[in-house]
């Protein structure tokens, strides 16, 4: 059986279907242009792809102007390009991509993984000089938190943001928190307004602030000095756990989806999990109702991601009985309670490396991964579940050409587009992300 991947090119429904087109989505063909012929800076949204409808924050920051050789290089010339540079830096520089990344990209990165993976991996590293990171704006961030201190993080085109991330801010989350002290005070209390003592002979906690590391450097630090700790996809659950152990109930931000589908898995009753939107006084909610809670979810949503629905799920079983629906937790509750699993990127692989030969995969994520997957498994029939492909639009502004430009700049002695967290915010993140990655996901 071979494997057929959905291209942006193509833009095939199924591997027998149809050919779709990206114009009358939420993104559009103009994804597949070079990133410098966009408007820097982006003023109303992301551009091209399924973020464009989300509006970019003020001073978000611009996409630089690189010089016009690199523009006007070929793949073939951009490919020697890094390649060459890669190989003088030696290790001196090292590259790390995310699953998410454009092929070309991550053909040269020495790493490849998630967020949590990459995490671990920039601190694991302190041989290297600089990180050069593939990815978006705030996991270039938490590499700099992470890694040692004279080591440079770079992020080849610093426009590569993320949505989902700008739907919190420091702010807004911090406003949120004073309500909900108003509402709980600082203790776990019981029925009768006595406070709830832990094992250690400490007050619980009223709320524990769990952000998803699809968060600003901010946000990780009010977790971090708030007794609050960083979750990714991986180890959702174990955080989730770590901070259940703490206290009587989460503040869960900015990805209502992976907090509720997770909740949900763990037994905690939808009733109990209410919506937070910053918009609104007490976000919408009661003082009983927020009492009432295990998970208070933050407003905030993939863009990528929320495109899965349950009608692509009942397609793709009608057209290829039997498949396999694995589906990312990002996605609203009712396509992950469809599909037959769902779990991180790195969940998502194993998944299907270990499968028997001949097996048919809808799997519902970003469009590279799945693309990538299905050239590195032709054993098995492998698809996305969207019909219209919509990549996430901030991940493709990493263009080989901004790749070169960084690696021949330190080449020749010179740092650009670094990533710098303030120390007095990192010193607070570090702690939060240490948090995290002690809470190892289960096997």
């Amino acid at each position: 059986m071979t494997s057929v991947a959905t291209r942006l090119t193509l833009l095939p429904t199924r591997p027998s279907g149809t050919a779709a087109t990206l114009e009358g989505g939420s993104c559009n063909a103009a994804l597949t242009q070079d990133p410098w012929e966009f408007p820097a800076p982006l003023s109303a949204g992301y551009g091209p792809g399924a973020s464009q409808d989300d509006a970019a924050p003020a001073g978000s920051p611009a996409q630089p102007t690189i010089p016009q050789r690199y523009r006007d290089a070929s793949p073939e010339e951009l490919d020697a390009m890094i390649t060459a540079a890669k190989k003088t830096l030696g290790e001196r520089a090292v590259v790390m991509g995310h699953f998410y990344q454009r092929d070309e990209v991550v053909k040269h990165a020495d790493f490849i993984g998630d967020s949590f993976q990459l995490a671990q991996q920039a601190k694991a590293h302190p041989e290297a000089e600089a990180i050069v990171f593939c990815g978006v704006h705030f996991m270039a961030e938490t590499a700099d938190i992470l890694s040692r201190g004279g080591q440079s993080v770079i992020l080849p085109n610093p426009a590569a943001g993320c949505s989902m991330a700008d739907m919190a801010d420091a702010d807004s989350v911090e406003e949120c928190w004073a309500d909900l002290m108003d509402v709980f005070g600082p203790h776990a209390t019981d029925a009768h307004g006595r406070t709830i003592m832990g094992e250690d002979g400490e007050p619980l906690a009223s709320v524990i602030p769990v952000t998803y590391m699809n968060s600003s450097a901010a946000l990780k630090a009010f977790c971090g000095r708030n007794g609050g700790i960083v979750c990714t996809s991986s180890n959702a659950r174990t955080v989730l756990d770590w901070a259940f152990g703490r206290g009587q109930r989460v503040l869960f931000f900015p990805d209502q989806h992976l907090g509720r589908n997770t909740a949900k898995a763990m037994g905690v009753p939808l009733e109990h999990m209410p919506l937070w939107d910053p918009r609104r006084e007490l976000g919408g909610n009661t003082a009983q109702v927020l009492q009432d809670s295990r998970v208070i979810l933050w407003h905030g949503f993939c863009s990528v991601h929320k495109r899965f629905t349950v009608g692509q799920i009942e397609k793709a079983r009608a057209e290829y009985p039997g498949c396999t629906v694995i589906v990312h937790p990002e996605s609203p509750m009712e396509v992950v309670d469809a599909a037959d699993s769902s779990g991180s990127t790195d969940h998502i692989r194993k998944a299907v490396e270990a499968a028997e030969p001949g097996q048919t995969f809808a799997i519902g994520t970003e469009i590279n991964m799945v693309n990538r997957l299905a050239a590195e498994h032709p054993e098995h029939t492998i698809f996305c579940l969207d019909p219209v492909i919509c990549p996430c639009s901030t991940m493709y502004r990493i263009h080989p050409g901004y790749l070169a430009w960084v690696l021949e700049e330190l080449v020749a002695g010179r740092v650009v587009n670094q990533v710098s967290v303030a120390e007095d915010v990192a010193r607070e993140a570090s702690v939060a992300l240490e948090r995290m990655l002690a809470a190892v996901p289960r096997a």
